[in-house]
């Protein structure tokens, strides 16, 4: 009996799905907590005690500790403040508040954003290609005359008009 280029379809979307189970929880997961990036929730806050150099400037200091845009709030004799926490410019000792993700956590995001420069980036290549798959094979799961292949295409041109909608909108 010779198979048709849906069966094909299906069966590469069947297999394909159940392999990548798990980078696909893992980006469902990381994709939803990067929404909060840009907040402090998940992460956990460490007070850290460190000695640099005395004197440091702004841009240095920042540099030093790691923390983007620092910006100092205000000068108390030799202590500068800033929002996590304070440098002593004739001691150099820095105390501050470190915020990081847990570490799992931190890896899962690490994975979502690799780019060229990680020695993963083809997983993403090929996450991104086999997702793109799925879309196109979603198409063969089912025969076209059937109520479900047709109700299928009305979802999609839904679907197709509410990303169109956020995208432009």
């Amino acid at each position: 009996m010779k198979k048709n280029t849906g069966y094909y379809f299906r069966l590469i979307h069947r297999y394909l799905g159940f392999y990548l189970v798990g980078v696909m929880a893992v980006y469902a997961f990381s994709g939803t907590i990067m929404i909060f990036r840009r907040t402090d929730t998940f992460k956990k806050v460490t007070e850290v005690q460190t000695k640099l150099e005395p004197q440091l400037d702004e841009y240095t200091l920042g540099k030093n500790l790691s923390i983007k845009n620092l910006k100092i709030t205000k000068t108390e004799d030799e202590v500068l403040y800033f929002a996590e926490g304070q440098y002593n410019q004739t001691t150099g000792e820095a105390l501050y508040l470190k915020k990081e993700l847990p570490y799992v956590i931190e890896k899962m995001e690490k994975l979502h954003k690799a780019t060229t420069e990680s020695p993963i980036y083809w997983l993403n290549i090929f996450f991104g290609v086999s997702l793109l798959f799925f879309v196109v094979s979603a198409f063969w799961m089912f025969l076209p005359q059937t109520t479900v292949f047709k109700k299928g295409v009305y979802f999609s041109l839904a679907g197709l008009v509410m990303t169109l909608l956020i995208l432009f909108l």
